[in-house]
C-alpha cells in the first residue's frame, strides 16, 4: 500500500479541506448517536457562519480530531427544540446526542469568533466529558430497545434500493412495504 501511496502524493493542505455539514440537526443527532461521537453545532446567521467554516478548518481537520467528531451549521433556531443547556442561539456548541438521536444537550459553548485555541480546548475538554458520560452501545441491544420503545427515525432517503434502475424503491413481490428492523 505504501508503494501505491507514494505515486499518489498530497496535493493540497489537509487542514484546509471543507468541513462536514449535515442535511438537518436530526439527522446530525442522529449520526452523532449511531457513531458515539461528540457532535459540534455551529449555530448562526449565515454571513457569520461563512467566516466560522473557515476559521474551524484547521482545527477539527487537525489529526486530534479528524475522524472523532461531527459538525453541522445551522442558521435559525429550529434546532433548539432538540437541544438543551444552550446560553445562546448562536455559537459553537459541543453537544452529546441522546441514546436514539432524537435530540442532545450542550456540553460546552463558545461565541463563533472563538480564537483556535479556545475551541482546540474546548473540543478536548468536551469529549473527554462525552467519553466519560456515554455508555457504549450494543447494536442488537439498542436495535431491540428502539424497536420496544417505538422509536422511528424518519430519513429524506427512502429505506430500500433501487435495483433494477427505474429510479423507485424495490418492493417486495406480494407488495409489502419493506422498512429497517
Amino acid at each position: 500500500m505504501a508503494a501505491i501511496a507514494e505515486k499518489y502524493p498530497v496535493t493540497f493542505d489537509r487542514l484546509q479541506a471543507v468541513v462536514q455539514d449535515f442535511h438537518s440537526v436530526g439527522q446530525a443527532l442522529n449520526v452523532a448517536s449511531a457513531d458515539q461521537r461528540l457532535l459540534v453545532l455551529v449555530s448562526g446567521p449565515e454571513v457569520k457562519l461563512a467566516n466560522a467554516r473557515e476559521s474551524l478548518k484547521p482545527v477539527v481537520n487537525s489529526a486530534d480530531f479528524l475522524g472523532r467528531l461531527h459538525v453541522d451549521f445551522e442558521t435559525g433556531d429550529a434546532w433548539s427544540k432538540a437541544i438543551t443547556n444552550e446560553q445562546s442561539s448562536e455559537g459553537i456548541m459541543f453537544i452529546a446526542a441522546g441514546e436514539f438521536g432524537l435530540h442532545g444537550a450542550v456540553l460546552s459553548q463558545l461565541p463563533l469568533d472563538a480564537t483556535h485555541t479556545q475551541v482546540r480546548e474546548a473540543l478536548i475538554k468536551a469529549n473527554k466529558t462525552f467519553t466519560a458520560t456515554t455508555r457504549l452501545k450494543n447494536y442488537m441491544e439498542h436495535v431491540q430497545k428502539g424497536n420496544l420503545l417505538g422509536i422511528r427515525y424518519k430519513s429524506a432517503v427512502p429505506y430500500g434500493e433501487d435495483r433494477n434502475g427505474d429510479g423507485q424503491i424495490d418492493r417486495p413481490a406480494d407488495g409489502r412495504r419493506l422498512r429497517p428492523r
